[in-house]
């Protein structure tokens, strides 16, 4: 029977092998899916060690992952799939005591990104705007997201409709629908500035390169609905805050 790598990276290239031989639309998300598009995530000062898989995938493939991943050797997590699975799905990989997160068509964290009809290319993760989306996002950012989303600022220009780039038109788009995605992504681009002060990297870069995101962000058209919420501000909590499912291995 297949059993998973110990490393999280090979891992990840050997569950991508198997979903591009069933031409499944099985996308990573967070460090691994960084890893996978930046070559500066394998080198210091940003290189990190990874643990848990997570993935994003369309609602069409459910049944085909549900089979996939035991086929590779995992366990899932029967009840939470049985009560959760048309929007999330978890995997246990006993070997190594690590969990798989897949999100079914919206990515749900501290806020909703809609990933249907953008699953579709051939690259093993996410694109790269929607895993800055996904660190931008995190209202409870910690350092291992703002490193991730500095290699991911370094390494892509700041383009529109380039698959191997930051699409600051979408961002954008994404961003002015939402005020609260919106003033959560304003805070976090903050943070990732404090933060490239403590890194040795091209400062200057990342800073012209956020710059231009966030320019595309404050001069794109917000509709009514994110000017009166606007007017609310901080005073009312914009976000959620994402509780971490327990494995049913994981003791209590």
């Amino acid at each position: 029977m297949n059993r998973p790598h110990e490393d999280p990276i090979e891992e990840s290239e050997r569950i991508a092998e198997a979903a591009r031989k069933k031409k499944l639309g099985l996308k990573l998300l967070g460090g691994a899916g960084v890893h996978a598009h930046s070559p500066s995530a394998g080198r210091p000062p940003l290189k990190r060690k990874y643990g848990d898989l997570d993935y994003a995938m369309p609602k069409r493939d459910r049944k085909a992952v549900l089979a996939l991943f035991r086929e590779l050797g995992y366990e899932p997590n029967e009840r939470f799939n049985l009560m959760n699975g048309d929007r999330r799905l978890y995997f246990f990989d006993t070997d190594h005591g690590r969990q798989v997160d897949v999100f079914v068509d919206v990515f749900k964290m501290s806020h909703e990104i809609d990933l249907r009809g953008r699953l579709d290319h051939d690259h093993p993760a996410v694109s790269p705007s929607d895993l800055l989306l996904s660190k931008l996002q995190i209202y409870e950012v910690n350092r291992k997201d703002l490193v991730d989303a500095t290699a991911l600022i370094l390494d892509h220009p700041i383009k529109s409709n380039e698959e191997d780039a930051i699409d600051a038109a979408y961002v954008a788009r994404l961003a002015c629908a939402d005020w609260g995605l919106c003033r959560t992504v304003q805070m976090n681009i903050g943070k990732l500035r404090h933060t490239i002060e403590e890194l040795d990297v091209d400062r200057d870069l990342i800073n012209a390169r956020l710059d231009e995101l966030w320019r595309a962000i404050e001069g794109g058209p917000k509709p009514l609905k994110w000017r009166m919420r606007a007017q609310v501000g901080d005073r009312m909590r914009w976000y959620e805050l994402p509780e971490e499912t327990r494995s049913p291995y994981q003791p209590e």
